[in-house]
């Protein structure tokens, strides 16, 4: 990487990773339009699975096409057009598909309308390809994924107060997308407000002053990267945990509808599911404290304090959508769990990767073996466990590849496919035996990304990487 990006760069980390808010902010505007499908076009339950589908399969076709042209061509194409230029044509890509959402709708085709939502997510997968690689450049390299961490908890952010933004453009009415009052014209306002987000984006990232990230060395054809096995286990470890990431959440609303678990009516239900892309948040504003520059014991008072602010911000959020927050008070204890997991971890990419996976697929197994309000916050701490699943798996797995580094970043994005394999594969299971029982499949997720971590740091260690030295974890 060139030496202009070696010290940290704050205004530039700042600009950049404001597309990560709109990540999260498109995330919410999801939670409205799939529940407006599903009733508009008369789906079933797996066929309104199939807009989440169409949207995650768009991240692995997209980081697919880009490297079968970096192939063809010879040319590595992210080093030649830039990470900069190449966010700037992921948004202008998404800009399109948010306006042929528009057509899509009033067309009434459901395949328009996937076909709409795929190039929307194609302009993502471009954006996020360049993306991390950046965030992890604008800076020291010990603290690349905190930094990423960082940027992760703004896109947490961004998913946690979305739906109460978009609700109050759209209805007037913090609250009224749990009610489905969603129609074809706030579908349209909703996408040519997601449209001009995208617009005014691109402006941002173009008028900023970025540094130029590249690579000197000669670009290779073929698939070098996949010579080291630390990326081969993180490309599987990456598409689980995108897939449980996003199967615990698709799958909570059927589960919360069940008797032993509640029988919560459609319109109590979003409480909950913000609570767990909460956990997201919190978990990441905890992961990135060593983004900055803090003594030992700001640091260990912040670990305590930081999550405990960031529940109480969720909290907040759902008060202002009207929903009922006194049940959800006892959720401290599962929040006071992470912070004994930060502090365990010392700021260790694999150990807190292992101590956070291993709590996660306990916190399943509490969840299968227990029903009520154990198993149900059981299981939505999962949000918390896989809150440090991206940095953690992302830099350990590009840990010493160097000229290789660009490649493994597009085969990793690639593996966001398991968001559209796992959701689907947890219904089917859930058709077989139940939907409690179907989160069986999230523990073996769980197993897996806590083997990898022990994995990786073997293969590390082989080829003389300590992991436990943090300054090698984005390298």
């Amino acid at each position: 990487m060139s030496n202009e990006v070696k010290t940290a760069a704050t205004g530039p980390f700042a600009t950049l990773i404001t597309v990560f808010f709109f990540w999260g902010f498109v995330a919410a505007s999801n939670g409205i339009f799939i529940p407006f499908c599903k009733k508009h076009f008369d789906l079933s339950q797996f066929q309104s699975q199939l807009i989440d589908t169409a949207f995650y399969a768009a991240y692995f076709f997209g980081s697919l096409i880009l490297w079968l042209l970096s192939q063809i061509t010879k040319v590595d194409i992210l080093n030649k057009i830039g990470y900069k230029r190449g966010i700037i044509y992921g948004l202008l890509i998404s800009v399109v598909g948010a306006l042929l959402m528009v057509p899509a709708v009033h067309s009434s085709s459901f395949g328009f309308i996937l076909a709409a939502f795929f190039i929307l997510a194609l302009g993502f997968s471009l954006q996020q390809t360049c993306a991390q690689p950046f965030v992890v450049a604008l800076g020291t390299p010990e603290t690349g994924a905190h930094r990423l961490n960082l940027a992760g908890g703004l896109n947490s952010f961004g998913t946690l107060i979305g739906p109460l933004i978009v609700s109050l453009l759209l209805f007037g009415d913090t609250n009224a997308s749990a009610s489905g009052s969603a129609t074809i014209s706030s579908i349209d306002t909703l996408y040519y407000i997601l449209a001009v987000v995208f617009v005014l984006a691109t402006i941002l990232i173009s008028t900023a002053k970025l540094p130029r990230v590249e690579s000197t060395e000669a670009f290779e054809v073929g698939a070098g990267a996949l010579k080291f096995p630390q990326l081969k286990w993180g490309m599987l470890a990456i598409f689980i945990y995108v897939g449980v990431e996003v199967s615990i959440q698709s799958n909570m609303g059927e589960l919360l509808k069940q008797p032993e678990f509640g029988g919560y009516d459609v319109s109590e239900i979003s409480r909950f599911i913000a609570l767990y892309w909460g956990s997201l948040m919190i978990g990441r504003w905890s992961g990135a404290l060593s983004a900055f520059k803090l003594s030992k014991i700001g640091r260990t008072a912040l670990t305590v304090i930081v999550p405990i602010v960031a529940f109480g911000i969720i909290l907040f959020v759902n008060q202002l959508q009207g929903n009922r927050i006194n049940d959800l008070y006892i959720y401290i204890t599962c929040v006071l769990a992470l912070v004994t997991g930060v502090l365990l971890a010392q700021e260790k990419p694999a150990r807190m990767l292992f101590i956070f996976t291993s709590l996660g697929a306990m916190a399943m197994l509490v969840g299968l073996l227990s029903t009520g309000q154990t198993a149900m916050f059981a299981l939505i701490s999962g949000g918390l466990w896989c809150s440090i699943g991206w940095p953690c798996i992302f830099s350990l797995s590009i840990t010493g590849l160097g000229k290789y580094t660009s490649q493994a970043s597009t085969l990793l994005i690639m593996m966001i496919l398991g968001g559209a394999i796992l959701p689907p594969l947890q219904g089917w299971i859930a058709d077989k035996v139940g939907i409690h029982k179907s989160y069986w499949m999230c523990v073996v997720c769980f197993a897996y990304l806590a083997w990898f971590a022990i994995k990786v740091r073997s293969v590390l260690k082989k080829q003389g990487i300590d992991v436990d030295d943090t300054s090698m974890q984005a390298h």
